[in-house]
């Protein structure tokens, strides 16, 4: 038995690998899985005469863990857009895959929560796969910065909606509240039949350990 102990720092290093796993990390950053993007218009280009507008949904990120002190994750965070740039007398047609780029390092709180803290990426850092509908829409977007405009409002936004309440509540694993939790299961609840049954034999069973306790000491008398 003494041979399986480890002191506090090597525990603390095994429950944070056990806890902080890629599948809960990926679990805390879906919570955006599924969220609507609507951009525009955003003017474009020389000028900013050309406007762009569109609509699409943020998808499942996947990543790995890539660190272990801190704990780190890198996630990509696929996002997918349709758009439109008006030229005013006339529309050409995008579709976009986006690909956000997340490093997500696990800490220790000294409230015994373990936060994970998400680093936005930077535009740059933003990959943009763009598909244009026709030649002159693939002339268009080179002309406009398209791909430009979207890294830095792709960006943004996902920058905006980390900071959202309900990313900050994911993005927490309440290790002090989960103890608590399984130390109150440990014993019988106070409604329960079992939690009946034993206070219901108590005063019976001490009543009886008294009186046998009584006659050994008669008995030795």
């Amino acid at each position: 038995m003494s041979e399986d102990l480890i002191d506090y720092a090597a525990w603390g290093e095994r429950f944070f690998a056990t806890a902080v796993t890629a599948e809960r990390v990926l679990a805390g950053v879906n919570v955006l899985a599924g969220r609507p993007i609507d951009v525009g218009p955003l003017g474009v280009g020389p000028g900013r005469i050309a406007k762009v507008r569109a609509s699409g949904t943020i998808g499942t990120a996947s990543g790995e863990r890539v660190a272990a002190e801190p704990v780190t994750f890198h996630v990509d965070l696929p996002v997918t857009l349709a758009f439109t740039i008006d030229l005013g007398m006339d529309r050409q047609h995008f579709d976009a895959e986006i690909g956000v780029p997340l490093v997500i390092a696990a800490r220790g709180r000294s409230d015994l929560a373990i936060v994970l803290e998400v680093t936005p990426p930077r535009a740059a850092q933003v990959s943009v796969r763009l598909k244009a509908q026709g030649l002159r829409a693939s002339l268009t977007s080179k002309a406009a910065n398209v791909e430009g405009e979207l890294r830095r409002f792709v960006a943004t936004y996902v920058a905006k909606e980390l900071e959202q309440p309900y990313v900050r509540q994911a993005t927490v694993i309440d290790v002090r509240a989960a103890v608590e939790r399984a130390a109150a299961g440990l014993g019988p609840r106070e409604d329960s039949a079992i939690a009946d049954e034993v206070t219901g034999d108590l005063p019976a069973a001490m009543e009886a350990e008294l009186e046998h306790t009584a006659q050994l000491f008669l008995e030795e008398e």
